[in-house]
């Protein structure tokens, strides 16, 4: 299992469109990916779980990875974060 933390760089944070990019990404990789906020843990695969954590900007999520590319996965996702999702 492979952990990192990530701050939301964009302003609206994980709203439909910038959440799309973030499943598509998660989607690319085999392991088993979570996004945590505070004590909720939900599927980074799943559109409706990611847009039920309300993440806003300057929020702080958890990537959590378990499988054969889970590395990769979570530092492939974080990149993403840190970018602002091109906003």
């Amino acid at each position: 299992m492979f952990v990192k933390d990530v701050t939301v760089q964009n302003k609206v944070g994980l709203h439909a469109r910038p959440a799309t990019f973030f499943i598509q990404k998660a989607n690319e990789f085999r392991s088993s990916i979570w996004v945590e906020r505070e004590d909720r843990r939900v599927n980074a695969k799943s559109l409706l779980g990611v847009l039920s954590l309300g993440i806003v900007g300057g929020t702080t999520i958890s990537i959590v990875a378990d499988g054969p590319d889970e590395e990769a996965a979570v530092e492939g996702l974080v990149k993403l974060v840190q970018s602002g999702f091109a906003e």
